[in-house]
C-alpha cells in the first residue's frame, strides 16, 4: 500500500514529511533513506541525471519524523518516494508515498 501526498508543482521547492512515531514505541530514527522509483536519492542529484526530474534538496529528521525536500520534478508524472528508515535499534522500515507533480 502507497500512501498520497498532495500533488508538488514542478517550480516548487517543498518540504515532505512522513511520521514514524506510532511504529517506533520508545525507539528513535538513527538514518534516513530516499529513493524514487526506486533509485537511491543523493542530495542536489536529480533521479537518473535529468535535470528536469525531481530533485532532493535537504534531507532531514527528528527522533520520529523524516522530512525530505524536493525541487523540480516532471509535469503530469507520478512519483513513487520511498522513505527508509534505521532505528536506534536496528530495525528496517518502509514507506511508500505517492507524489503526482502537477502545474498548478
Amino acid at each position: 500500500m502507497a500512501y498520497k501526498w498532495p500533488n508538488k508543482d514542478p517550480d516548487e521547492i517543498a518540504d515532505f514529511s512522513v511520521d514514524w512515531s506510532r511504529f517506533l514505541d520508545t525507539d528513535t530514527i538513527a538514518s534516513v533513506a530516499w529513493l524514487a522509483d526506486d533509485t537511491l536519492l543523493s542530495i542536489n542529484v536529480s533521479l537518473n541525471g535529468l535535470s528536469n526530474e525531481i530533485i532532493l534538496i535537504q534531507p532531514t529528521n527528528t527522533s520520529t519524523v523524516a522530512t525530505a525536500r524536493f525541487a523540480s520534478g516532471i509535469d503530469g508524472k507520478r512519483y513513487k518516494i520511498t522513505c527508509r528508515i534505521t532505528t536506534a535499534d536496528s530495525k528496517v522500515f518502509e514507506r511508500n508515498i505517492l507524489l503526482r507533480v502537477r502545474s498548478t
